[in-house]
């Protein structure tokens, strides 16, 4: 019997991605299509390709329904709530997007207004992601965040009274952090009451100004042991630690996150987005040009039912490209996954993965059940280690 397996129509969940690639000033551990304000933000002009680029992409995904949106950056929150009205109307007007769909808008505590937040809302936003990172005043300017500990405070306050659910973005084992510090974070951020916490390792990533210049971190061990005193926090205040760095009470997890590390398919819109998109024959990686200004032109020069300008890659995913895209998500989960979600979304036998499965069980990164394959407390710990396995 052959290993593809793929029965239309799709049955993988669709999820819309929309990116807002401005942000007042670039951080310098920041590797993510961003690009810092140095004139007024061409809103008007952005919303409208964004409508072109959907109009483009309708072919690819029409009649499924959506069941989550998530507006990154960039910093989303530097558009007006009428901006971010027009788009959720837009979005809700050419696509099937559920009444129950979680909308997130990512946001900076730097651009903190209560009448911006209210109007966010007003628009649909109903799960508000906030970029706080760090409450320490030193470690916010170590970071080149542009808020302060005090406007931290004030913007999650008030994101938590105003929306059904609130993520906090924290980082750890940051430049000179030391353990007290990292512990100060966390329970500054649980005396908020979010419904969700994000916990993230800072992590040098290539071609950023803290890669070329590296300030002076925390010894690995030092920062194991803040990872591992967050689980404890956290857990111990409700929360469950149900992927690598995410963190939720009962009934909170990230659905459009979910989305992503079960291999569901998204759609990507907007300069620099990236997409997964199923279909009767086959997997496809879709990206958009990453310059906004690049981005906006194609979208405007490409006629309706003409090849894409705007659209820099489609690529078929092979065989051993859905193994270890399905295992490089699935894998960061820690309750995580059953085998019969593999085949669902990859089209593939299991048996596609058996080599990697064996391996990773040898070697301790994985547990494996008739009805369960998830990552070891040695696996969660070295999850990259884990993931080459399957490379």
């Amino acid at each position: 019997m052959s290993e593809i397996l793929f029965n239309p129509p799709p049955v993988a969940p669709l999820s819309v991605y929309v990116h807002i690639p401005w942000c007042v000033r670039k951080c310098p551990y920041c590797d993510f299509n961003s690009h810092a304000q140095r004139e007024e933000i061409p809103e008007a002009r952005y919303l409208d390709a964004l409508t072109r680029d959907l109009e483009g992409a309708l072919p690819d995904v029409w009649g499924r329904e959506v069941s989550s949106v998530f507006i990154g950056g960039g910093t989303p929150s530097l558009f007006t709530p009428a901006g971010i009205d027009r788009l959720l109307t837009t979005l809700r007007t050419l696509l099937r997007v559920s009444p129950l769909a979680e909308i997130t808008l990512e946001a900076n505590p730097g651009t903190f207004e209560v009448a911006r937040f209210r109007g966010y809302r007003d628009a649909g936003v109903n799960r508000l992601s906030l970029g706080i990172q760090s409450f320490n005043p030193e470690h916010l300017k170590a970071l080149g965040r542009i808020h302060d500990q005090r406007e931290a405070w004030a913007a999650a306050e008030s994101a938590i009274t105003l929306f059904e659910s609130v993520n906090l973005d924290l980082m750890y084992a940051l430049p000179e952090q030391n353990l007290e510090q990292a512990r100060a974070d966390l329970e500054t951020a649980l005396s908020l009451g979010p419904a969700h916490l994000s916990a993230y390792h800072l992590t040098l990533e290539p071609n950023t100004p803290f890669a070329a210049h590296p300030p002076a971190l925390p010894e690995d061990d030092l920062a194991a042991d803040m990872q591992i005193q967050a689980e404890a926090l956290l857990g111990a205040a409700g929360y469950e630690h149900y992927e690598t760095s995410a963190f939720a009470r009962p009934g909170a997890r990230c659905r459009h996150n979910l989305n992503y590390w079960t291999f569901g398919d998204y759609l990507g819109l907007g300069a620099g987005a990236h997409g997964k998109l199923s279909f009767h024959d086959r997997i496809e990686r879709q990206a958009r040009l990453k310059h906004p200004k690049a981005y906006m032109d194609a979208v405007f020069a490409t006629s309706l039912g003409s090849p894409a300008g705007h659209v820099s890659e489609k690529r078929e995913l092979g065989r051993d490209d859905r193994v270890f895209e399905f295992m490089m998500n699935a894998l960061r989960l820690n309750e995580g996954f059953d085998p019969r979600l593999f085949e669902t979304r990859t089209g593939l036998s299991i048996a596609a993965a058996e080599a990697g499965l064996a391996d990773a069980e040898r070697r301790n990164l994985l547990l494996r059940t008739l009805h369960n394959v998830r990552p070891s407390a040695t696996g969660r710990r070295f999850l990259n280690e884990l993931l080459q396995v399957f490379l």
